[in-house]
């Protein structure tokens, strides 16, 4: 889906809760991925690979100048002969720490790959879920957007409004500022050198 399409899909949205919803968890994703640096794993059931999603952020992230936004595409049954882009297998987030963040986009989730995400989230990652919003998933989420079975939107349809979204610049912050925020703002105009005495 082009830029034009998810542009006409967010005109027919207009006045739903899906605009807002799919906003709040791309600005969720972006904050959390470029406050760490990066480090962003994206991974599916495996009976659904998120192949779409990750080349919508990938695409983004690169438009958007932001490289944190790329991600690593976690796959269950990687092949050998696969490139190496598409050869990361399962032991990816079991090797995560914390500064990362681990996008589960899926319809369903299944009990192995369950455990590695509660595994993930002891290690300190950052843990986003998309998809129906299972009980077990959601608990181990620290933000859920859910796509509940026979909703007007489909997973896909979901996908391409929370990878445009977070492929947009933030609005400045208002309220308490970080600290770390503060601090750097301190040590660049302490650093600055001084304005030209005319």
């Amino acid at each position: 889906m082009d830029a034009v399409r998810v542009a006409l899909l967010r005109e027919v949205l207009a006045g739903t809760e899906w605009l807002g919803a799919t906003r709040r968890f791309a600005a969720v994703l972006r904050g959390s991925v470029v406050s760490h640096g990066g480090g962003l794993l994206l991974v599916g059931s495996a009976r659904y690979e998120p192949w779409h999603l990750a080349a919508h952020l990938a695409d983004e992230a690169a438009w958007s100048g932001t490289p944190e936004l790329a991600p690593t595409l976690v796959r269950h049954r990687p092949r050998p002969s696969d490139p190496a882009h598409l050869a990361v297998g399962l032991g990816r987030i079991e090797a995560a720490r914390r500064g990362e963040t681990l996008l589960v986009a899926t319809p369903a989730g299944d009990a192995p790959l369950l455990e590695r995400v509660s595994d993930a989230r002891r290690a300190g990652v950052t843990i986003l879920a998309l998809g129906p919003g299972g009980a077990e998933l959601t608990a181990l989420a620290h933000e859920t957007l859910a796509v509940p079975d026979g909703s007007p939107l489909d997973l896909d349809t979901v996908q391409h409004l929370v990878s445009a979204a977070a492929g947009e610049a933030l609005p400045p912050t208002r309220g308490r500022r970080r600290l770390r925020d503060r601090l750097s703002r301190l040590a660049e105009r302490l650093t600055a050198p001084p304005p030209p005495a005319w």
